[in-house]
């Protein structure tokens, strides 16, 4: 149980930290609310009207690919990390197969990867 105590000191000093914070805001934040900060914001997209001029801004109408493509390539690379870090603690334990499995990974990630390179996923314009 000892070497669990300052991993749950931790855990109660980000606890109480987060508690104070949000309770402190509540307390000393300002409260102008208008009629704009309570409407519902999508990434910059007015969803009930066709007012900030972006195409598709309308509920119910299409929305660019660019989209997509941006939450694709983060699920990309948020995946790729995820199964790299635990194969690269266990590197020396996994052998041949561990690196055999990782190249297929690999392969198959970098597929993902030419299908956004190729749709423009990752251009800025």
């Amino acid at each position: 149980m000892n070497a669990y105590v300052p991993i749950l000191v931790i855990g109660a000093i980000a606890l109480a930290f987060a508690v104070f914070s949000v309770g402190v805001a509540s307390f000393i934040g300002p409260r102008r609310y208008n009629r704009a900060k309570l409407e519902a914001y999508e990434c910059g997209i007015d969803p009930l009207s066709h007012q900030s001029g972006e195409p598709g801004a309308a509920a119910g109408q299409r929305v660019s690919v660019k989209f997509y493509l941006t939450a694709m390539l983060f699920i990309i690379f948020d995946i790729e990390i995820v199964f790299l870090y635990p194969w690269a603690v266990h590197f020396d334990a996994l052998g041949y197969f561990g690196l055999a499995a990782m190249a297929l990974f690999v392969v198959n990630v970098s597929v993902a990867y030419a299908y956004e390179w190729r749709r423009g996923g990752l251009k800025w314009a």
